[in-house]
């Protein structure tokens, strides 16, 4: 028998595929991924997912979500998003029926606060379905407690905003059973700010420009800004302000409304929350600002005990630092994986079938240390520098580079000591998309997506 509740998956960021509801337009979430490298370094295809002014006013409509992304998607300094198959797929096994779960793709342009209410509507509209469906009926009957069907939500990085919005929506939450969260950045991640004045006079590569382009004019993007005291004045360390956020090329009004909402949700949290949090990857934690640019560091800020600050490496998914990953009032299980991956990992897949099936398989829970490193983008015909800590030694690991186009290996860097970490290089790689894991201790390969783009 098969569990009886009902089950909402939440993608995040980037994790829904995008379509123009005038002509029908697949706008995100292809499945070729040379459209990725034509979108970031060319401006027009990104054009359609910028807001328009009647979007501005909250007039929604133009753009509807299709569906959960199904093929690997990019974006740069967010990286590589994976698809959400095999997560839906393994809470579909274990429930009474296929019926039972629901994918909620949201135009993730738009703000979380907008989302959110769509959200509570669908949970509420599927709880109600679910519980008519004669495969819940026959379950039920099977139920030695014959407790009805409750809601459990299972998201990823955004998405678990909306779950936790969900508390600022009346009646919402009534009927919520169990949250389960990966990499959600709860206190915002600082990489957004640093998008928002990626290559403002610095000599990085071009997609980093359009990302800028694009994020400026998008609320999603502002509602992940940090929320917590991760701007380093020398000194001390402050939060971000909307007027900082303007400086950086963003939008004073966006950063306003984001910071009000998340005061609002400030001591919220769900009733009983399952958090996974990325761990152990090189992650930007605190920023410094200078000349309208914001410059990332791989260090917390935390108050010193003879005053000042000190500067601590925590660590995070490679975007969402640690600690912004875990509301306060419950254990969070650290995993050792990238952001985009962290769901869609065999790790990932036992912590929500265990979370919703109330059992505990154990001994996966933090197990697994690697960290990776690398560019997000690269040209045509270079090489990509790749390093990896965790690892003591490289019969412990292996690399492999995977080209996405046709899913087919393309190289096995040699992974080589130095200065306490082990390092390689790719072969010289043509445009496209490209996964590059690192296995190694019998945990799911950490993984990261890489893009090569023209000269």
């Amino acid at each position: 028998m098969g569990v009886h509740d009902a089950v909402v998956v939440v993608p995040g960021i980037m994790g829904s595929e995008l379509l123009d509801t005038t002509t029908g337009r697949t706008l995100w979430g292809l499945r070729d991924p040379r459209w990725y490298v034509n979108a970031w370094t060319s401006r027009a295809p990104l054009q359609a997912l910028r807001l328009t002014e009647d979007e501005r006013a909250g007039r929604y409509g133009r753009v509807r979500a299709a569906g959960l992304l199904r093929f690997p998607a990019f974006a740069p300094l967010l990286r590589g998003f994976e698809p959400y198959t095999a997560l839906t797929t393994a809470l579909r096994r274990v429930t009474a029926h296929p019926a039972a779960v629901l994918a909620f793709p949201y135009d993730w342009r738009l703000p979380v606060a907008h989302n959110t209410t769509l959200l509570a509507e669908a949970a509420d509209r599927h709880l109600s379905a679910w519980r008519r469906h004669p495969a819940y009926l026959a379950a039920r009957g099977k139920d030695p407690d014959g407790r009805p069907a409750r809601l459990v939500i299972v998201a990823h990085s955004m998405g678990g905003l909306l779950a936790r919005g969900l508390a600022l929506v009346q009646g919402a939450t009534d009927e919520v059973g169990l949250t389960v969260t990966f990499g959600t950045p709860f206190y915002g991640a600082p990489e957004a700010a640093v998008l928002l004045s990626a290559g403002r006079g610095l000599p990085v590569p071009l997609p980093a420009g359009r990302v800028r382009e694009l994020a400026a004019t998008l609320p999603g993007v502002h509602d992940l800004l940090p929320t917590y005291r991760c701007l380093d004045t020398g000194t001390d360390a402050r939060s971000l302000e909307p007027d900082d956020v303007r400086d950086l090329g963003g939008d004073r009004e966006l950063a306003e409304c984001s910071a009000r909402w998340h005061s609002r949700l400030s001591h919220l949290a769900p009733r009983r929350h399952v958090q996974v949090v990325g761990a152990h990857q090189p992650t930007v934690q605190a920023l410094r600002i200078d000349a309208g640019t914001a410059t990332g560091y791989r260090y917390t800020c935390r108050p010193a005990a003879g005053g000042g600050i000190d500067r601590i490496d925590l660590g995070g998914d490679g975007t969402v630092p640690r600690q912004s990953a875990q509301l306060p009032r419950g254990p969070a299980m650290p995993l050792g994986q990238t952001h985009g991956a962290i769901a869609s990992t065999a790790e990932a897949l036992l912590i929500a079938v265990d979370a919703l099936t109330g059992t505990d398989t154990g001994p996966w829970q933090g197990g697994g240390t690697i960290g990776l490193d690398l560019p997000d983008t690269i040209e045509e015909g270079r090489t990509a520098g790749v390093v990896v800590t965790g690892a003591a030694h490289p019969r412990d690991v292996g690399c492999r580079v995977v080209d996405l186009a046709g899913n087919r290996q393309v190289d096995s860097p040699v992974l080589r000591p130095r200065d306490g970490a082990l390092v390689a290089t790719t072969c010289p790689l043509g445009p496209g998309l490209y996964r590059v894991g690192v296995a190694g201790g019998g945990n799911a390969p950490v993984s990261q997506i890489l893009l090569v783009g023209p000269h």
